[in-house]
């Protein structure tokens, strides 16, 4: 699972990639620094770790991680390649969510392509370059499929999201039925992966009536918006990642133990069964049961001795569901 960040050039991507990655990707003040996508990887913000370790106090902690693409600006016409527009909107196709960054800081040492700053015009290029790519990629299946006389469900589908992109609006906010992004899933569309909206502004900022028309336009899409500053300590990282965490469908567990505690991601729903080959595959291969708490309990309990005294310790077996924070220790034949 990976997440893709994208925007307007110098609008602070690789900035804000560096920050949530610890990585030295190359970010100066001109079009285009990024050619070739950073790859990162992001430590996932959760309280519930520093919680258990009050209690455990173990040597280390490791939190959940997510993959993190720094991909470069596109700008108006990318679609068609300008500014190497198709491959940059081929990096886009591998990921699973987006971080769509917004510039609304305006310091004129840093140039922007389109001469001044605008957000939601600089959305709006963005979702147009997406949808015409989208147009594109249904366009081209539309003619194989009528060429080789395969007309079907996904066709009919195919169609009708065609009518809905040219309209202006996005794939993610197509009405869809029970089951049809089965019948398009294969196409990889760009505009129905899920966003997070990142509104980077500075200590001149001032225009709330913008970030209003933005969140209405937003929460139409229903869709996420977060505010932040790359200047200001970085107010607004945090909720990036775990926004982005939450659209990505995962979920985590956690392994405790005086050596470390660690969270593992997991997809909302999995099973212990599942989950078990995220450590090791042999987990899976050789499951006998897993001993679960969940995280309310320990907290509640204190420790590991007073949830057993109270009765909460869960032994179950390949089917069980794994709720979010529960701790988990598998039981495997050696």
């Amino acid at each position: 699972m990976k997440c893709g960040i994208i925007g307007l050039p110098n609008t602070g991507k690789s900035t804000f990639f560096n920050l949530i990655s610890n990585s030295k990707a190359e970010s100066k003040n001109f079009p285009f620094c990024t050619i070739e996508p950073n790859y990162g990887i992001a430590k996932v913000p959760d309280k519930r770790l520093y919680e258990l370790k009050k209690i455990i106090n173990p040597t280390k902690i490791i939190p959940s991680e997510i993959k993190i693409v720094d991909i470069a600006g596109l700008i108006k016409g990318s679609h068609k390649g300008e500014g190497l527009g198709n491959k940059f909107l081929s990096h886009i196709r591998e990921t699973n969510v987006i971080i769509h960054m917004i510039r609304f800081f305006h310091d004129i040492s840093v140039l922007h392509v389109e001469g001044s700053v605008n957000p939601i015009r600089d959305k709006e290029i963005i979702d147009m370059e997406l949808q015409f790519k989208d147009l594109e990629t249904i366009e081209k299946r539309l003619e194989k499929v009528t060429k080789k006389n395969q007309i079907n469900k996904s066709t009919h589908i195919l169609k009708k999201i065609f009518s809905f992109l040219k309209k202006g609006k996005n794939i993610r906010m197509y009405p869809f039925q029970e089951n049809e992004k089965e019948y398009i899933k294969d196409l990889q569309l760009l505009t129905i992966k899920p966003v997070v909206y990142v509104c980077n502004i500075d200590n001149k900022f001032k225009n709330n009536l913008c970030i209003e028309s933005l969140k209405k336009i937003i929460e139409m899409e229903n869709s996420t918006l977060v505010i932040l500053s790359l200047i200001k300590n970085c107010i607004g990282i945090n909720q990036v990642l775990k926004e982005t965490y939450k659209l990505l469908n995962l979920q985590s567990f956690f392994t405790v133990g005086k050596k470390e505690i660690r969270s593992w991601s997991i997809p909302n729903p999995c099973t212990a069964y599942e989950a078990s080959s995220v450590i090791h595959t042999d987990f899976q291969k050789k499951f006998i049961k897993a001993k679960v708490i969940h995280y309310s309990d320990f907290i509640k309990c204190g420790s590991e001795e007073n949830v057993k005294k109270a009765g909460k310790i869960l032994l179950v077996g390949k089917n069980y569901l794994i709720q979010d924070g529960d701790i988990i220790h598998f039981r495997f034949n050696q």
